[in-house]
């Protein structure tokens, strides 16, 4: 398997795996979980992640794109050990227009819980392997190892 598109962190949380899951399938809580700083909170009104192909749209921002919204396909759905989506720029945003054919999208964030005599090793996975347009490939990773590894300090303080 390619795992050059790929970035993977995991810390041991003291915590159940259920009350960790209970913050990640909340797509409320996100922003205050983001280690990257990108999230600005759910656009409209989300409802807990329940199942695969579920979809919520979060209002993000970065630097050096702007304000912009990202479309959530739910791609993982396993009660209390894995979860994860599939973001794409919502064509309807300022941000979309300026980026013309660019497809922004085939990257996703996966957690997979485990849980241990030490607590529940939470493992964050960001792959950009199906990323088919090479013009969008370039700008990725969008995140970093320390901001993701950010992202997991902030859920151990969320579920304290």
């Amino acid at each position: 398997m390619d795992t050059s598109r790929k970035l993977q962190v995991s810390k041991v949380i003291d915590a159940p795996a259920a009350d960790i899951f209970a913050i990640l399938a909340n797509p409320d809580r996100h922003q205050e979980i983001d280690g990257a700083g990108m999230l600005r909170g759910v656009e409209g009104e989300a409802q807990p992640i329940a199942a695969i192909g579920q979809v919520f749209v979060m209002n993000m921002h970065q630097d050096a794109l702007g304000d912009y919204r990202m479309v959530n396909s739910v791609t993982a759905y396993v009660p209390d050990a894995r979860i994860g989506w599939a973001p794409q720029i919502d064509p309807s945003c300022e941000l979309a227009a300026k980026l013309g054919d660019m497809t922004v999208g085939g990257h996703t964030y996966t957690y997979d819980l485990s849980e241990g005599e030490e607590g529940t090793t939470v493992t964050q996975t960001y792959e950009w392997m199906s990323v088919k347009d090479e013009q969008f490939a370039a700008m990725l990773p969008v995140v970093s190892e320390e901001q993701l590894a950010g992202t997991l300090d902030k859920i151990a303080e969320a579920v304290r």
